[in-house]
């Protein structure tokens, strides 16, 4: 399945849940909480099958991320064959990518801007370059800004765009010097994304 470029707020408002984490959503979910179309209201009333809503949390899931069919599932897989419980470990996987990361510490205002900027070369891991969004960061990693003046300006402006600074508990974040610290991987608590991730698990156990 291709990547969805659509409209953001269609999918906020087919899921009725802020899945882009942003106050504009947010604010158009209060105006408009009804699904997309003509036949929006009545869409809501429908009757949804076990299966429908496994799907629906699935689906919630990987646009939030904004990840491909072949990566959630992939992610999925390598979730289950870690020690603890799987939608625990599903989730603290894709909180860990380094595009999450950027997002969590308020240095872009959205995950696919976080990615642009990953893509795009602007940002290090330990003093190294990363350009692959889905890096999975570790405990103790330190997360900064290729030292360049085009580097620098592009992540003074898109911080200063974002709202988010400063909420994730787990990480340390410089706003002066551009740096995230890692203190230590995120625990289901710390996610706050609105998902069943249970439901997942048992859509991908059938």
């Amino acid at each position: 399945m291709a990547k969805y470029t659509g409209p953001k707020a269609k999918l906020v408002r087919r899921f009725g849940s802020n899945i882009i984490e942003s106050q504009k959503m947010q604010q158009l979910l209060e105006r408009r909480s009804e699904s997309p179309g003509q036949h929006g209201g009545k869409q809501q009333r429908r009757r949804i099958s076990e299966y429908g809503l496994q799907l629906l949390e699935k689906q919630k899931l990987k646009y939030s991320f904004g990840l491909l069919e072949k990566q959630f599932h992939r992610t999925f897989k390598r979730a289950r064959n870690q020690r603890g419980v799987t939608g625990d470990n599903l989730l603290i996987l894709l909180e860990s990518r380094l595009d999450n990361v950027i997002f969590r510490a308020g240095l872009s205002s959205t995950r696919m801007q976080a990615r642009q900027l990953i893509n795009h070369g602007h940002l290090t891991v330990n003093g190294r370059r990363v350009d692959i969004p889905s890096f999975q960061v570790k405990a103790e990693d330190l997360i900064g800004v290729k030292e360049t003046p085009r580097s620098v300006q592009l992540l003074c402006r898109t911080q200063g765009q974002a709202r988010n600074f400063g909420r994730s508990s787990w990480l340390e974040v410089d706003r002066e010097k551009l740096r995230i610290r890692v203190e230590r991987l995120p625990q289901r608590e710390d996610i706050s994304i609105d998902v069943n991730e249970k439901l997942i698990v048992e859509l991908y156990s059938k």
